[in-house]
């Protein structure tokens, strides 16, 4: 395994860390003044608009897109340092195109779309002329294992009817938004992989009602968390992405790398935070002299820097395994890096927040919302639990 970075991931490293210092940053309090000024707080803010130009003058656009020659044409592990460059900012993301959950849309449809699917929503979603949304996770079920969706997809002649109640459908208040992309099970019936469908929804179709918007943790979320209601909601047949009963197995397509972008991005929060640590324990002074003096606080920087080293290596090795033998060969330790990057990056936000006191809780610094983002990504995308679960039978497995 060579971890070091190739001459393309260097020259773009480079590029992104000039524009997050010159741009993003400093857009960052801007970003936030005009979405409370919005008359729909969902609206995306003219600044967001102007960084995206910029990023798109500089190369810096769909970066993580792999597939088709559609994007930079970089590899998981060339990607994967970049990845946490933009994860140092909330809204780095964003202004590069490459934020969630259009990432994971625009994959499923590059590797399961029909050209023609491609054409309608691939391409304007590439352009970020609009924005999609990802319908999964039902209320009244543990979606953390996707053979309980209880919606429906019903083929009725040249249309599919769907039903059912989704949350957390993150994207969908986004007035840009365009496209959901729908779980459900069309053959509930059949073998148990093979009951779930996924079918492509324009968002002002007939039947669809958001029904609220759902914060993490008192924080509301500028794409938004809708809880939406489909009640008999009917697309072509042609809609359909892939074949009837892939939507299982495009599901597990759709988050190997996306649970790498998830880590390295992770990786990026808690190097803000230990730089904020850092910063903030030489300037405070505490007991006549800096919190630096202090050994706890030292064992807090300290330990920070071991867990985000250690997390960024192995996370690296999946993206490595992920290039060179296939998702499923990554499968462990992909498992791996979404549970311990979240818990890393949570750990030392949280000594983060203990070393700015009360300035840490409060909408002063980034912390509070670090400490809300990490904690609630612990449960996004499958909670630790069920990724403890795949690497312990994984594991168990080599012995039987």
């Amino acid at each position: 395994m060579d971890f070091a970075y190739s001459p393309r991931t260097e020259e773009l490293k480079d590029k992104l860390e000039t524009f997050m210092a010159e741009h993003v940053y400093p857009a960052e309090a801007v970003y936030d003044a005009q979405i409370a000024a919005n008359e729909n707080p969902h609206e995306q803010p003219q600044i967001m608009r102007d960084l995206q130009n910029i990023a798109r003058e500089r190369g810096l656009w769909n970066l993580f897109m792999c597939h088709d020659n559609l994007g930079a044409g970089l590899t998981n592990l060339e990607y994967a340092p970049l990845a946490e460059v933009v994860g140092r900012s909330i809204i780095g993301n964003e202004a590069i195109n490459c934020s969630a959950p259009d990432t994971g849309n625009m994959e499923i449809l590059a590797m399961f779309g029909t050209e023609e699917q491609k054409q309608q929503w691939l391409k304007p979603l590439l352009d970020c002329s609009i924005r999609s949304a990802f319908a999964m996770t039902e209320p009244f079920v543990a979606s953390s294992d996707a053979t309980n969706i209880t919606s429906t997809i019903t083929r009725d002649g040249d249309e599919y009817v769907l039903n059912g109640r989704k949350w957390y459908t993150s994207g969908v208040l986004d007035p840009d938004c365009k496209l959901i992309i729908f779980m459900g099970k069309s053959d509930p019936d059949g073998p148990t992989y093979r009951q779930q469908s996924m079918i492509l929804v324009p968002a002002d179709a007939p039947g669809i009602e958001v029904l609220r918007d759902l914060p993490m943790f008192g924080f509301k979320d500028r794409l938004g968390h809708g809880e939406v209601q489909f009640t008999d909601v009917r697309v072509p047949a042609s809609n359909m992405l892939g074949a009837e009963g892939d939507g299982f197995a495009i599901a597990q397509g759709r988050l190997g790398p996306g649970r790498m972008h998830y880590a390295m991005r992770a990786i990026g929060m808690a190097e803000r935070a230990l730089d904020m640590m850092c910063k903030r324990s030489l300037e405070r002074i505490a007991f006549g002299g800096p919190l630096s003096d202090q050994g706890v606080v030292r064992e807090w920087i300290a330990r920070s820097r071991i867990e985000i080293d250690q997390i960024r290596l192995l996370v690296l090795k999946s993206a490595w395994l992920m290039d060179t033998k296939g998702n499923a060969a990554a499968r462990s330790e992909v498992a791996a890096i979404k549970v311990s990057a979240m818990e890393v990056a949570h750990n030392v936000v949280n000594r983060a927040v203990q070393t700015y006191g009360a300035a840490g809780v409060s909408d002063d610094t980034i912390l509070a919302r670090l400490h809300a983002i990490t904690r609630a990504l612990q449960i996004a995308d499958g909670p630790n639990e069920v990724h403890l679960r795949t690497i312990a039978r994984l594991e168990v497995k080599k012995h039987k």
